[in-house]
């Protein structure tokens, strides 16, 4: 209403109003692009467009929350289909994560 008041009161007014505030979330970085590790070369430089099946798929990863907790999800996409060829989901992000997709994929 346009009236000062300090923290004690502000906090008896919200309670008694049954709110509460937002509390702002600490940003959480999930992924680390300064690193030394190879990176390998872009050998479709984004033409998607593909000749035949099974000749060049796409991998993607991400998380989920689930009624399990968050789980991560790797994908295998053949690029002729456009369908997903392999797939893998664990709770931790781990390599077998990937590779489990991967066999899937072959």
């Amino acid at each position: 209403m346009g009236g000062s008041c300090g923290r004690t009161k502000a906090g008896t007014l919200m309670k008694l109003a049954r709110m509460s505030a937002k509390q702002k979330r600490k940003f959480k970085a999930t992924t680390d692009s300064k690193h030394n590790l190879l990176v390998t070369l872009n050998l479709l430089e984004r033409k998607f467009e593909v000749s035949g099946p099974d000749r060049f798929c796409c991998a993607d990863m991400t998380y989920i929350w689930t009624a399990e907790g968050w789980l991560y999800l790797a994908i295998v996409l053949d690029l002729f289909f456009r369908q997903i060829v392999g797939w893998a989901m664990i709770d931790r992000m781990k390599k077998e994560l990937v590779i489990n997709s991967l066999q899937m994929a072959f």
